[in-house]
């Protein structure tokens, strides 16, 4: 059976590489605001470089400051990092999972800030006068991870009174 930590970094190392090849693809074929259509009325690839925080926040933000998102993006991973190591232990297996996506994609996402000094986004999720920011895998990955978190918070047996 395979270390917490391990399957952790495994899925968190599985997230980056996804991510970040995704995102070389996205940069090599896209071309930025330009969308390609995927299902009609519903997806697109829409090449957006994100200098904000989650979904476009704070994507106004003077140049300088996107320094600052990074930073916070930085903090917020360390803390997550120490969320890990108090869950871990006692946490079981879908745990694991959850961490390790949401630590890969905080990771593939700061990796794109110290590159770029933006994020690069591609999914363009759309339906009528619906938009959906663009996003991408390390997004998606955060999102899965983040519910699947919530989702054992919000099951998880309390003990009962004394």
């Amino acid at each position: 059976m395979r270390p917490p930590a391990g399957r952790l970094a495994v899925i968190a190392l599985a997230v980056i590489v996804l991510d970040q090849v995704t995102k070389v693809v996205a940069l090599a074929r896209l071309r930025p605001g330009v969308p390609v259509p995927v299902w009609d009325g519903l997806v697109a690839l829409t090449l957006v470089l994100n200098p904000g925080i989650a979904f476009g926040l704070l994507a106004g933000v003077p140049t300088g400051w996107r320094w600052t998102v990074a930073l916070l993006s930085l903090a917020a991973l360390l803390v997550l990092l120490r969320i890990a190591m108090r869950v871990l232990p006692t946490g079981g297996a879908a745990d694991q999972v959850a961490i390790g996506l949401v630590f890969g994609g905080a990771v593939g996402n700061l990796i794109d800030r110290g590159r770029f000094g933006a994020v690069v986004d591609f999914v363009d999720v759309f339906w009528r006068g619906w938009h959906w920011p663009a996003f991408n895998v390390a997004d998606s990955a955060i999102t899965v991870g983040v519910a699947l978190l919530a989702f054992r918070l919000l099951t998880e047996k309390k003990p009962g009174p004394g």
